[in-house]
């Protein structure tokens, strides 16, 4: 198979800076911070009956790492009706499971404003809540709160950026 060639004229790679979250068809405000979207897969070593001195590997179980959120502090309680909906769903398996898995996408902008990049992320929960950080009187900080997001995986979105609408184009062409 061909894959499609773009044409771009950036050769700068995109600030980390600009870019939102959305569930539940909405950007969630305030996010400050992402962690990094990282996966791993095994790697699964045999040996041949016939020759036992040289090992093959091939690839085994991939694994998606939890990601991170942070934001500032708001009277929007986003974080917490999601925190609150897996764990419910956790301690109350004996009644139906609230939907408390939601696919992600976070969202990477250009310095005009532009959606350049796009990556979904499926069937998320909240494995962890910070409501509030420490409380210090003799700070000068803003309050904190964060969720870490367990994952079945991710993909990126092709169909947005620079050249999206030439791949579309010649996917479509090409049957792919």
């Amino acid at each position: 198979m061909r894959r499609a060639q773009t044409k771009t004229k950036r050769f700068d790679p995109y600030k980390n800076f600009k870019f939102k979250v959305k569930w539940d068809g909405r950007y969630v405000a305030g996010i400050s911070k992402v962690s990094a979207l990282k996966r791993s897969t095994e790697v699964v070593t045999h040996r041949e009956g016939g020759d036992p001195s040289s090992t093959h590997k091939e690839p085994g179980r991939t694994d998606y790492e939890a990601i991170t959120l942070e934001r500032g502090l708001t009277q929007d309680n986003a974080f917490e009706q999601w925190a609150n909906q897996a764990m419910e769903a956790g301690t109350n398996s004996s009644g139906p499971a609230s939907d408390f898995r939601k696919d992600i996408v976070i969202d990477i902008f250009d310095e005009k404003g532009k959606r350049v990049l796009s990556y979904k992320v499926f069937r998320c929960w909240v494995s962890e809540y910070q409501a509030l950080p420490d409380l210090d009187a003799s700070a000068n900080t803003v309050l904190i709160q964060q969720i870490t997001l367990e994952n079945e995986g991710w993909e990126r979105d092709v169909t947005v950026g620079e050249g999206a609408d030439v791949r579309s184009a010649r996917s479509q062409v090409e049957g792919v």
